[in-house]
């Protein structure tokens, strides 16, 4: 087996990784108002697209993390820490469906 680098999946992952900065950057400067806020844009993103893609996957988990840290009730606690958790999910399986690919 050899181990051959697409080009074009390494420029994705590099987009990706950049976009991954400057959101997570962006959501730590939020008051808790504007979490809250994004985390609407957030489901209605998701909502429009209809499934969780990984750029979104991965800017959930930023959101739901700084939610949760930030959460004045336990209930919103709990409902980010689930939420994350659940993108956590999501992005492992979605990892270990790429590395099963592959291999093959």
């Amino acid at each position: 087996m050899s181990n051959v680098v697409s080009i074009r999946a390494f420029k994705a992952f590099k987009e990706l990784d950049t976009e991954e900065l400057a959101y997570q950057a962006r959501i730590l400067s939020l008051s808790k108002v504007e979490l809250l806020e994004e985390m609407v844009r957030f489901q209605e993103e998701r909502k429009t697209l209809g499934t969780l893609t990984h750029p979104l996957m991965i800017r959930g988990r930023h959101l739901f993390r700084a939610l949760e840290e930030t959460a004045d009730s336990q209930e919103l606690k709990i409902l980010s820490r689930s939420y994350r958790r659940h993108l956590d999910y999501e992005i492992q399986a979605l990892r270990e469906k790429a590395g099963d690919a592959g291999t093959r």
